[in-house]
């Protein structure tokens, strides 16, 4: 049974999505507004109106659209609107034809559509209003970024989960956080990767997919210039000899070129952790790039790669889907603890790597999704690899130090609170006047 909980726990949170997960998100909250629109008699929207979250709008309005020259928020709206299917979900801006694309565009240029900052407690929500020809399709996202949770056409609702829990909606599928959050240790994680898990004939399709689909991404990174390039010009410092191609360098390359591609629009999908494109590149491409580089077998790398997505789904439970803390952090703690393993790391040694990541990266500020992203991405990867090594070797910040712990469970619930309370000085110094020192059980 708990075997099954951990398969369920990665389905639910490790998904398909190409390009950014946050304009996805509203193209996919304007696809079901342009439906009910279409329903009603329409076939084209005139005006749209997406009212979202701060942390949505900060997250989407500088990503590029996938197969375009667009970015931003508005476009991924009027393209959901105008030519969206629902079913796609995170995916459905790939199946609108060019032409609709174009006319999406011309409505945004127009000035037809707006975005505005909706006064809700939620961090991720998006509302999408439609118009045209005298009707209204109207949609909410919520809590989750395919959780549809109302549709209305002409003011009457033909889906309503509004009052409905997210992991009740009827997908059964769907683990909430607080189950995450209460299934979920690094203990219990390290026991089932390392004893329990059958790599080669287990369910885990969906990380056998996040090897496979995030390395064409990673690929496609390097073939061209991305936005700024970072995986590519890490590569080219390699070979003009300003750096040395080592595991941490490849690692580094590898996961920036899969966000440098993704940031920029690329038309190619990606395997997304906890919500997050980016986030499913830095749990999965550096730990695949150390197997590589280390000659690994594929079952202990897939091992690894468990453990590092499970450990960053187990981190974001309670850090929270959006934040103003950079996800890299999360998922670098992931890739951090996979790659500890494939050097020969035990379960203590992979806490240390964790003690370490805290140490190092918290207070790392998410100012959007962008270009960047990429630069944020190599240096938490560049901080993984470095926390893996210490942790190989019984090295780790200590309990004495800032916000780390005796106990890992306590340090990842302090930087879970970093998250969701601020990192002004009166939160941090709370957290470093009230630990516990009760140690790990080993």
């Amino acid at each position: 049974m708990e075997q099954n909980m951990f398969i369920r726990i990665l389905n639910s949170e490790m998904e398909l999505a190409t390009g950014c997960t946050e304009p996805g998100a509203v193209a996919l909250t304007a696809a079901e507004a342009g439906q009910a629109l279409r329903k009603a008699g329409v076939d084209k929207a005139e005006e749209i109106t997406v009212n979202a979250s701060i942390n949505i709008i900060k997250n989407a309005m500088s990503a590029g659209i996938p197969g375009t020259d667009y970015e931003g928020m508005d476009y991924a709206a009027a393209i959901g609107a105008l030519g969206g299917d629902p079913v796609y979900l995170l995916e459905v801006m790939n199946h609108v034809p060019r032409e609709t694309v174009e006319a999406a565009a011309a409505l945004v240029k127009a000035g037809k559509v707006r975005v505005n900052v909706a006064q809700v407690p939620q961090k991720l929500y998006i509302e999408v209003i439609a118009k045209g020809g005298g009707h209204t399709g109207r949609a909410i996202v919520r809590d989750l970024h395919t959780n549809v949770v109302l549709v209305e056409q002409d003011g009457v609702a033909t889906l309503d989960k509004q009052d409905t829990d997210t992991a009740a909606a009827g997908d059964s599928d769907v683990v909430s956080p607080e189950q995450i959050a209460s299934f979920l240790t690094v203990r219990s994680i390290w026991d089932y990767c390392t004893k329990e898990l059958d790599p080669m004939n287990d369910p885990i399709d969906i990380i056998r997919s996040a090897v496979k689909v995030n390395s064409v991404i990673s690929d496609e990174g390097l073939s061209k210039e991305y936005g700024l390039a970072i995986g590519r010009n890490l590569d080219l410092n390699c070979r003009k000899g300003l750096m040395t191609r080592d595991l941490t360098t490849n690692s580094m390359i590898a996961a920036a070129a899969g966000a440098d591609a993704r940031m920029a629009g690329a038309p190619v999908s990606v395997v997304a952790n906890s919500g997050s494109g980016n986030q499913g590149i830095t749990a999965t491409m550096p730990v695949v790039a150390a197997a590589h580089w280390l000659d690994i077998d594929e079952p202990t790398m897939l091992r690894a790669v468990t453990l590092s997505n499970l450990i960053a789904i187990r981190i974001k439970s309670k850090f929270g889907r959006l934040s103003n803390l950079c996800g890299a952090t999360v998922a670098g703690t992931g890739a951090a603890c996979g790659i500890t393993y494939l050097l020969g790391g035990g379960y203590h040694e992979i806490c240390c790597a964790i003690q370490n990541m805290v140490g190092n990266v918290t207070g790392m500020v998410c100012d959007g999704a962008k270009a960047d992203c990429a630069l944020k991405i190599s240096t938490c990867v560049n901080a993984a690899c470095q926390a893996a090594a210490m942790g190989t070797r019984g090295v780790r910040v200590q309990s004495t130090d800032g916000i780390v712990e005796e106990n890992v469970e306590r340090t990842l619930d302090n930087f879970a609170i970093l998250s969701t309370h601020g990192t002004s000085d009166s939160v941090i110094l709370d957290l470093m006047l009230n630990k516990e020192h009760a140690p790990d059980a080993e």
